[in-house]
């Protein structure tokens, strides 16, 4: 279900947005801007996406944590993390993902 959720938007994004495909991002489905990855499906069935350090997180409307793949390091720098319980905000926020990607 989350995946089937993921997979939609994804495949909805590839259509709209010439420059937008499939990949991958540590063996996990991910979406790419120009091979760049700004987001995709994590192991823990949650969508992550590279939205920036200095994003503010407050405006997202929804309960985001820090991506941190990792037991002994730090999280990933930028990317944020969102329970399925949110799915309904997935594809808005994968768009200010792709904004944000598109603006660098």
């Amino acid at each position: 279900m989350e995946l089937e959720k993921f997979l939609e938007i994804r495949a909805s994004f590839c259509i709209k947005y010439p420059e937008v495909t499939e990949g991958k991002m540590m063996s996990s489905p991910a979406i790419h801007y120009k091979k760049k990855v700004f987001a995709f499906f994590s192991r823990k069935h949650k969508m992550v996406f590279k939205l920036g350090k200095e994003y503010p997180l407050d405006e997202l409307g929804v309960e985001v944590s820090e991506f941190n793949p990792f037991k002994n390091k730090k999280p990933l720098a930028g990317w944020f993390e969102v329970d399925f319980i949110h799915n309904k905000k997935w594809e808005m926020m994968a768009s200010t993902a792709l904004e944000q990607i598109k603006s660098k």
